[in-house]
C-alpha cells in the first residue's frame, strides 16, 4: 500500500502551489468513487476547511435521491459540513432548448457558485481527472477544434479549481482501496447525455491503455503545453485591442491589425472583439471569426456579414466596424391618411394621390401594418410569371442583409403589399371598382441630406 504521503503527489503539487496556506475549500461530490476520493483526500489535507456540496439533477428518480442521501450520512460520519441542492433540469432544457448535459452543469455550476459564496469558500474543486481529460481531448479533436480545445478541461477557471487533472482513474481507483472509501455506482457522473464520451471511455480509451499505458498522463502533458500556447497567443491577440476605437454601437478595427499578425493571433483577436460586444461567447464559431478576417482581408468596401447575438461587421475602406444591429419594431399599426418611420423610411398611405405614391388595392375591412421583412414573406412584383420569396429578391438586387433589414414592409393582414425596393406586389394591383389607397415610402436620411444641399 502506498503511503499517504507519496499518494496522488500530483494533487498534492497542485494545492501546494494554487493554496500555499490552506483554505476553505467547497467539494463537489455526487458519490461516486471519483469524487468521494476527492473529499477524501481533502480532509486528510492539513490548513483546508472542507464542505461539501451535492447537487441533485432529479433526472433518476429514486437513484438521485439514493445518491444525496448517501453523500449526506457519509458527511454526517465523519463530521464534514454538507450543503445539498436540487433543480428540475428537464424543464431547463425546455425553457432554454439546452441539451441535458448543458443544463445539468448549468444548474449545478450555479448551485456550487451561490454556495461557496454564501459559505465564503476560496475555492470550487471538482473531481475532473487525466481520464476525463483526454477524453475531453478526443472529443473535441473529433468534432474539431484549435489548440484550446486541445487543452481539454483547465485547471482553473475563476475560483474553480481541479486538482485531480494529472491523476488518472486507475489511481483513484487503487486510492479508494487503499482507504477503504465508500462510493455509489454512477456510470454517467452526472453527465446525462454522455453517449460520445461512454463510448470512448468503453471502447478507445482501453485500445490507447494498451499501446501506452501511460497514454492519460501524456496527454495532461501535451494538453499543459498547449494551454500555456494557447495563452500566449491570447495575451498576443489582447494586446492588439489597444487599436481598436470605440463606436456609439460597437467598434472600429484597422484592417491591417488583423491582417498583418499570424491567423492564429488574428482569429483570437476576432473572437475577443465579437465576445466583448456581444457579451458572449459560446455561439461564435470558426466559421464567424473567418468570415470577419475574410472581410478584412478583401478589397471591397461596404460588404456585410451577418453575425450572432445581433453583431454585424462592415468593411469600410481600410477599417472593418463591427456594431450591434438595431432592434426594429415587431409591428406598427397605420390608417389611411396617416404615416409612420421605420428603419429611416416614412411610410405613409392615403386615399388621394401624391407625388412618388403608388396605387395599391385595398380589400374591404382590411388591416395596415408596418413591420421588418419575415422569413416567409413571399411577393410577385409587376410583370413576373409567379411568386418569389422576399430574401432571395434583394440578394438578385444586390442588397445586403443590414440593408434588408432596415426595409420597411407594409402588410395587408399577413400578406406582404409593398415595400420601397420592389413597390407593390402584383396581388395587390389596383382593381376596377374597388377601393385604391396611395403608398408612398421617403428616406428620410436622403432627404434630410437634400435640403442641407
Amino acid at each position: 500500500m502506498a503511503t499517504t504521503m507519496t499518494e496522488l503527489r500530483p494533487a498534492r503539487a497542485f494545492l501546494r502551489e494554487k493554496f500555499p496556506r490552506g483554505g476553505s475549500v467547497l467539494c463537489a461530490v455526487s458519490g461516486g468513487m471519483d469524487s468521494m476520493c476527492l473529499l477524501h483526500f481533502m480532509l486528510e489535507q492539513p490548513g483546508f476547511r472542507v464542505t461539501a456540496a451535492h447537487f441533485n439533477h432529479q433526472l433518476r428518480g429514486a437513484e438521485a435521491d439514493r445518491d444525496e442521501s448517501f453523500v449526506r450520512d457519509y458527511c454526517a460520519r465523519h463530521h464534514v459540513p454538507f450543503v445539498s441542492g436540487a433543480g428540475d433540469t428537464r424543464a431547463m432544457v425546455e425553457k432554454e432548448g439546452l441539451s441535458v448535459e448543458e443544463a445539468a452543469r448549468k444548474l449545478r455550476y450555479a448551485f456550487l457558485k451561490e454556495t461557496a459564496a454564501e459559505r465564503g469558500c476560496d475555492a470550487i474543486l471538482t473531481a475532473h481527472h487525466a481520464d476525463d481529460n483526454a477524453e475531453t481531448m478526443l472529443l473535441n479533436l473529433l468534432r474539431g477544434t484549435g489548440s484550446a480545445g486541445l487543452a481539454g478541461i483547465p485547471p482553473v477557471r475563476g475560483n474553480i479549481c481541479r486538482p485531480f487533472l494529472r491523476v488518472t482513474r486507475l489511481e483513484l481507483a487503487e486510492y479508494a482501496q487503499n482507504h477503504h472509501i465508500p462510493h455509489v455506482e454512477d456510470e454517467t457522473n452526472d453527465d446525462p447525455d454522455a453517449a460520445a464520451r461512454n463510448a470512448l471511455r468503453s471502447s478507445v480509451l482501453p485500445v490507447l491503455r494498451q499501446l501506452n499505458p501511460r497514454f492519460a498522463e501524456n496527454m495532461a502533458r501535451t494538453a499543459s503545453i498547449l494551454r500555456e500556447e494557447s495563452d500566449a497567443l491570447e495575451s498576443m491577440a489582447r494586446g492588439l485591442l489597444d487599436q481598436v476605437k470605440e463606436l456609439p454601437d460597437g467598434v472600429s478595427v484597422p484592417c491591417l491589425m488583423l491582417t498583418e499578425v499570424p491567423a492564429a493571433v488574428g482569429e483570437r483577436a476576432v473572437l475577443q472583439l465579437l465576445a466583448q460586444i456581444s457579451g458572449h461567447r459560446r455561439d461564435l464559431t470558426a466559421a464567424h471569426v473567418l468570415a470577419v478576417l475574410d472581410l478584412a482581408r478583401g478589397d471591397r468596401a461596404d460588404l456585410e456579414v451577418t453575425l450572432p447575438y445581433g453583431l454585424m461587421a462592415r468593411r469600410k475602406k481600410y477599417t472593418l466596424e463591427i456594431t450591434r444591429r438595431p432592434v426594429w419594431p415587431a409591428s406598427m399599426p397605420i390608417e389611411v391618411g396617416g404615416a409612420v418611420t421605420f428603419g429611416g423610411t416614412e411610410v405613409m398611405v392615403s386615399d388621394a394621390a401624391m407625388a412618388g405614391a403608388l396605387p395599391m388595392h385595398l380589400p374591404e375591412g382590411a388591416s395596415l401594418t408596418v413591420t421588418p421583412w419575415r422569413p416567409g414573406d413571399w411577393l410577385r412584383t409587376p410583370g413576373s410569371r409567379g411568386r418569389r420569396s422576399f430574401k432571395r429578391l434583394c440578394a438578385d438586387q444586390g442588397l445586403t442583409p443590414a440593408e434588408r433589414d432596415r426595409l420597411p414592409v407594409l402588410r395587408v393582414g399577413e400578406a406582404h403589399a409593398a415595400d420601397p425596393v420592389f413597390g407593390v406586389s402584383a396581388d395587390f394591383a389596383p382593381c376596377s371598382g374597388e377601393q385604391t389607397v396611395f403608398v408612398r415610402f421617403t428616406n428620410k436620411q436622403t432627404e434630410e441630406k437634400r435640403h442641407e444641399k
